[in-house]
């Protein structure tokens, strides 16, 4: 606006010379015309006076105008002044308002003046001072970073004019943006709070230059470690390794391990890191890497950071040198103190538990685990005295400070100590080199109690030997008696007062002879007594004496050298045990009377059942005449009646054969499949009337085994009869045969009606039969033939069932057959 003003000026200024200029041109022009013409007044006036009054008159004519001018166009520019004055202040109260209105601090250089602060409307900021003058030194109330970074920003914006933002942090922990803006000669710096995405930025920021130098100096740290330690990416790949792991695989830089990926893992031990690594724990393993040209031990931690896994490989193989010499010395140490009967504990220089041996643990009964905390001795002793073990004594204190004074004064403690279950210990300690102290627990109770337990063992000796039944005499390497009971008084009538006299073994056979005459028996126990021989026998026998008792006897050397007899009366066993024979042959001789009887009466009933059959069957035919329907009813039940009689008779006689011990095996290949059709075959038409469904299922590998072919078609036979008899109309019945274990596996299953719980353990017992609401009748022996049959083969039979629901019997062959000898088969 002041240039506009100024030009302005010119213009009218301009304009007024002009016209003065072209007064006095009209003037002098004027003058030049009358003086050419020579028109001079009469007055007498010199022309030239008038002219220059003239000239002087047009002047003050033309100043007059020009003063006049000026004086309209000052007012006229003073108003427009003050227009233009009151805008501006209006446009600065705006400003100032505008600038206000925002939180901020604004600083403002200009060329060749002080630094100003415009505004500082900025509050709540941690750390950010009021003054301004303490707002100008950045460097007291920022974080050294954030200062330093907005002093060379500062620097740029003054020497360049180059724009700036940064993230400035106080040092209490507000954080600011800072705006710098250049024109001309002047800047400006503008403070202002940052929120929202600023702030997550802000923060963002910071975090990514502290993890920034951490790394860095993580890395310069690691790479001053002589253990080789590695980053790889998530594609498994090393993104980074330090100068160790360079060594290590005898590489010339980093560079080249990254681009040729060179491994210092082997393969097997990467793949047990990949494995361990992806079931989301970290790998920890000691193995033995080939590093620098040498295989040694190396502890290998592989961690598995985000997407990434960071590893090292520490070298052990000094420390596992020295830690398999040290604990081949500790093992051998601690074997040699696990050993032996004294109960060692020792605790270091600050009473923990270090060691304690087997006999340690077994005298106190301590929990192994707690031990292992390592407890002090204090604590120890402490819980010896709350289970009951130490006895009660006047000050607990004080006595166990005396026994712990050994840590304190170095003198060596021996005590004794009397437990409240009456054991007693010799206590020893000892200072250690390392401060620590060693406790030996001596147990001397049985050293104490050695001769009470020796008497009252001789008592306890006595007063068994007297309680026994048995005559007992103990004879002493002189043959003279040592010990007697009352037993050995009664049994030879020998008075005790006698015996205690303690007589020689001669004098006792001599005494004996009187009921038992018997010089051969009574010389070889006189020469077993006295004798000196390296090798002592031992012998036993029985004398029948004149009156008819029954004594055994029985000598034995003791290790001492003395000479053990014992003498038992079983005169009443013996008699029981005659009658007992008798009665056992009274009961062999009938069964063997019955098994006869039936034997002979099976043989018998065979013939006129086998005639009753072929008149029957000559009966049916068509060549004797036809029968009406009434008759040939009849004559089927009398066919159908004598054939079971017939199975059952002979059921009959395998049960007496195999009783007798006689029935043979003839062992040959039995085809399987053959074996299955034709026990099918006999229980076919039965099958059929009662609308049976058969399922039979043979595994492909089962050919055939070494067996009986119609003793094994007998029990298949009785087993499906069964199956069938109780089986409901319109069931099935399955016969299933497979291979296990060198076994031909046979089940037979049915869906019957079951058998009770109850009565399964008596199925194989002979003549047992229920019909349990079936129609299907029988003598009770086709399972009894079935086991016994099996179990001639060395199988196996068994069987399970439930009410209701059906029955299921499994019998397993032996493929090839065993041979047994006729002594053991006897």
């Amino acid at each position: 606006m002041r240039a506009t003003l100024h030009s302005r000026k010119i213009s009218t200024r301009g304009q007024l010379a002009l016209l003065l200029f072209a007064a006095m041109s009209f003037v002098a022009t004027l003058l030049t015309s009358l003086v050419s013409r020579d028109e001079v007044t009469t007055s007498g006036f010199d022309i030239r006076t008038v002219l220059l009054l003239a000239i002087g008159a047009g002047a003050l004519v033309l100043m007059g105008s020009v003063i006049w001018h000026k004086g309209s166009v000052a007012k006229r520019e003073a108003r427009t002044a003050k227009a233009e004055s009151l805008q501006l202040r209006r446009n600065l109260a705006a400003a100032e308002a505008i600038i206000r209105a925002e939180p901020q601090v604004l600083i403002f250089w200009e060329q060749g003046q002080a630094v100003r602060i415009v505004s500082h409307t900025l509050t709540d900021v941690a750390g950010l001072p009021e003054s301004h003058t303490e707002i100008l030194r950045f460097g007291q109330w920022l974080e050294a970073a954030s200062a330093h970074n907005l002093k060379a920003a500062l620097d740029t914006l003054f020497v360049d004019g180059r724009s700036f933002s940064v993230i400035l942090k106080t040092i209490e922990g507000g954080i600011l943006e800072g705006e710098g803006r250049a024109a001309g000669g002047r800047a400006v710096l503008r403070l202002k709070d940052i929120s929202g995405y600023k702030l997550d930025i802000a923060r963002i920021d910071e975090r990514h230059s502290k993890l920034a130098r951490d790394i860095r100096s993580s890395r310069a740290l690691l790479n001053t470690l002589t253990m080789p330690a590695w980053l790889r990416g998530s594609d498994g790949r090393l993104v980074w390794v330090n100068a160790a792991y360079v060594a290590a695989v005898e590489a010339d830089s980093e560079s080249e391990v990254l681009e040729r990926q060179i491994e210092l893992l082997e393969t097997r031990q990467r793949k047990a890191v990949v494995k361990t690594i992806a079931a989301g724990d970290s790998y920890k393993a000691r193995v033995h890497l080939v590093a620098g040209g040498e295989r040694k031990a190396h502890d290998v931690v592989v961690l598995p950071v985000e997407n990434m896994t960071a590893g090292a490989a520490i070298d052990v193989t000094e420390i596992e040198t020295a830690q398999g010499e040290l604990d081949r010395q500790i093992a051998a140490y601690d074997r040699t103190l696990d050993r032996v009967e004294t109960a060692v504990a020792i605790f270091n220089s600050e009473h923990q538990l270090v060691f304690y041996n087997a006999a340690f643990r077994r005298l106190w009964s301590l929990d192994p685990d707690w031990l292992a905390t390592q407890p002090t001795d204090s604590l120890i002793i402490d819980r010896l005295r709350e289970i009951g073990l130490l006895a009660p004594v006047v000050s607990h204190r004080e006595w166990k400070a005396q026994m712990l004074a050994c840590y304190r004064t170095g003198v060596p403690l021996e005590d004794v100590w009397h437990l409240t279950d009456d054991r007693i210990l010799r206590v020893l300690a000892e200072q250690r080199p390392d401060g620590g102290v060693t406790f030996l627990f001596v147990d001397e109770s049985e050293r104490f109690a050695l001769e009470a337990r020796y008497n009252a063992l001789i008592d306890v000796q006595r007063e068994t030997l007297e309680s026994l039944n048995e005559g007992i005499a103990v004879f002493g390497t002189n043959g003279r008696l040592k010990l007697f009971n009352k037993a050995f008084c009664d049994i030879w009538k020998m008075p005790a007062r006698k015996l205690a006299e303690l007589p020689h073994v001669g004098e006792v056979i001599a005494a004996a002879q009187t009921l038992h005459p018997d010089a051969d028996t009574w010389l070889r126990i006189g020469r077993a007594v006295t004798a000196f021989l390296d090798e002592r026998e031992t012998f036993s026998g029985q004398m029948i004496r004149s009156e008819g008792a029954v004594i055994d006897y029985a000598l034995m050397p003791l290790p001492d050298g003395a000479t053990l007899l014992t003498f038992a009366d079983v005169t009443d066993a013996k008699r029981a045990e005659r009658a007992l024979v008798e009665r056992n042959e009274a009961l062999v001789a009938a069964d063997r009377l019955k098994t006869n009887f039936v034997g002979h009466i099976s043989y018998e009933l065979r013939t006129p059942l086998a005639s009753i059959i072929g008149f029957a069957e000559l009966l049916a035919s068509p060549f004797m005449g036809q029968l009406n329907e009434k008759q040939r009813e009849y004559v089927a039940d009398i066919m159908t009646s004598s054939k079971t009689l017939l199975a059952i008779i002979n059921d009959i006689l395998d049960l007496a054969t195999i009783d007798a011990g006689s029935m043979e095996l003839k062992l040959e290949p039995v085809g399987v499949r053959a074996l299955i059709d034709a026990a099918i075959l006999g229980i076919r038409e039965r099958a059929v009337r009662s609308r049976l469904t058969i399922d039979i299922a043979v595994a492909d590998d089962v050919n055939e085994f070494m067996g009986d072919e119609a003793r094994m078609r007998q029990v298949l036979y009785n087993l499906l009869s069964n199956a069938v008899g109780f089986s409901k109309p319109d069931g099935t019945v399955k016969l299933t045969c497979w291979r296990e274990t060198g076994n031909i596996v046979f089940r037979v299953e049915d869906d019957g009606i079951g058998i009770p719980k109850d009565q399964i353990s008596r199925v194989f017992e002979r003549f047992e039969s229920r019909s349990r609401g079936s129609e299907h009748r029988g003598a009770g022996l086709g399972l009894v033939i079935a086991k016994n049959l099996v179990e001639l083969h060395h199988g196996q039979i068994e069987i399970a069932s439930e009410e209701a629901k059906g029955t299921r019997v499994t019998i397993r062959i032996p493929e090839q057959a065993i041979e047994l000898p006729k002594s053991l088969r006897a």
